[in-house]
């Protein structure tokens, strides 16, 4: 059987063993999708709407030209990147997934980026806002304002680290392709000049030649197109990890990785919320703050980082639904989810002491394992643990290729 007729076969299973289960469970999918609207329409719409009208008027009166000849000095020698993706960073960082693939695949239509820039570009502008971070996680989950300025070092500092990582990615040849030499073109600059900048702006709206209405109604229309797919997502997830949860189908991942994390040394309390975010962001976020009183803070915000940046499965099908309207791959994409993850929380493990002062320190490992750390005394326990991680991370592939199959054909079809 080929790879695309397995892929396929698997889709078709997993779609019939997913009504299978809403069928069993009716209540439960009913308030699950009862629950992901209210956080569509309470949270999503009214802070992400605003930022999508507002981008799509911004790149029709040439401000990302204005921005890509003025960062073009920065951008390409850091990420090589054009300028023009310091506007995608900027409103990516600002706004929270998933505006930046938005932007990024805008930016490729107007042939302001070549692929392999625009795969980078969302790789590592796509982050949670500020808002999110620091007024739902840091203040209303975890009730401490100042845990706000750790993730917020740890979530962003990783996300540039990944940019920084990534310009490694693509083939020499996308420097002589024709998209990346219009590009360069454009918005090339050997130093900063604002003249160039601003005339770099009005050319590009002179080009464009829509009228303010005309503009804004677009853009209006796009936007809303677009916040109909993310809150469908929103919803798809909240009744499948609903649906899953009252299966028990949750609770054979929470026994695994429950066995897992102490061979790592690491609290097993931490196994439901890890869980819960490979899913969704608030649901992990959340349920990390929650854990027991004896698990110190530090690695409940670690595992808080870890989530955020990862970004949970819905965020991956919004993204995926996005860059389906371009030439734009998923696959690095879901790699550099992975790598800010783990950096993340290595970042604020690291930094902890310095960044948090006179709050609780890392207690010693020992004190978790009773005095000794399964996993790291034998040879063949760290086999374990390494194969157990692996396993966990195909899963967790897997999951997102087939959720990105899906939103590819959502796009698709919606296309027509």
């Amino acid at each position: 059987m080929s790879l695309k007729r397995w892929s396929n076969f698997l889709l078709l299973i997993t779609a019939l063993t997913l009504a299978v289960l809403m069928l069993s469970f009716s209540r439960a999918s009913w308030e699950a999708a009862i629950r992901g609207l209210a956080i569509w329409w309470d949270v999503l719409f009214p802070s992400l709407f605003p930022f999508f009208v507002i981008s799509e008027v911004m790149l029709g009166f040439g401000i990302v030209h204005f921005l890509g000849k003025l960062l073009d000095p920065l951008m390409k020698p850091l990420f090589r990147i054009p300028g023009s993706g310091g506007f995608v960073a900027a409103m990516g960082f600002a706004s929270g997934y998933p505006v930046s693939a938005k932007l990024a695949t805008k930016l490729r239509e107007q042939k302001l980026v070549s692929r392999e820039e625009g795969e980078r570009l969302v790789a590592f502008t796509t982050s949670s806002d500020p808002i999110f971070l620091i007024g739902a996680v840091s203040v209303g989950f975890f009730s401490n304002p100042k845990l706000a300025g750790a993730l917020a070092v740890a979530h962003y500092g990783s996300a540039l680290l990944v940019g920084v990582l990534m310009r490694f990615y693509g083939t020499k040849a996308e420097k002589s392709s024709k998209a990346s030499s219009s590009a360069s073109s454009k918005t090339s600059s050997a130093r900063f000049s604002l003249r160039s900048a601003l005339k770099a702006m009005h050319d590009a709206r002179m080009q464009d030649g829509r009228s303010l209405g005309e503009l804004l109604s677009q853009a209006i229309g796009s936007s809303l197109h677009l916040m109909t797919v993310v809150g469908g997502l929103v919803v798809f997830f909240s009744v499948v990890l609903e649906v899953l949860t009252v299966s028990r189908v949750m609770s054979v991942l929470y026994s695994g990785v429950h066995l897992l994390l102490p061979a790592l040394s690491l609290p097993a309390e931490l196994a439901e919320s890890l869980v819960g975010g490979l899913f969704e962001v608030t649901l992990g976020t959340k349920s990390a703050a929650a854990a027991p009183v004896g698990v110190p803070l530090i690695f409940k915000a670690a595992a808080a980082a870890f989530i955020l940046s990862w970004g949970g499965l819905s965020v991956h099908a919004q993204v995926a639904s996005i860059l389906n309207g371009a030439d734009l791959r998923y696959f690095p994409f879901l790699v550099a989810r992975l790598v800010h993850a783990f950096l993340s929380a290595i970042l604020l493990l690291l930094l902890w002491r310095p960044l948090m002062g006179n709050l609780p320190a890392l207690a010693p490992l020992s004190s978790w394992t009773g005095g000794s750390l399964p996993g790291w005394s034998a040879v063949p326990d760290m086999i374990t643990v390494v194969l157990a991680l692996i396993a966990l991370l195909l899963i967790a592939s897997l999951l997102s290729a087939i959720i990105a199959r899906i939103a590819s054909g959502a796009g698709k079809r919606a296309g027509k």
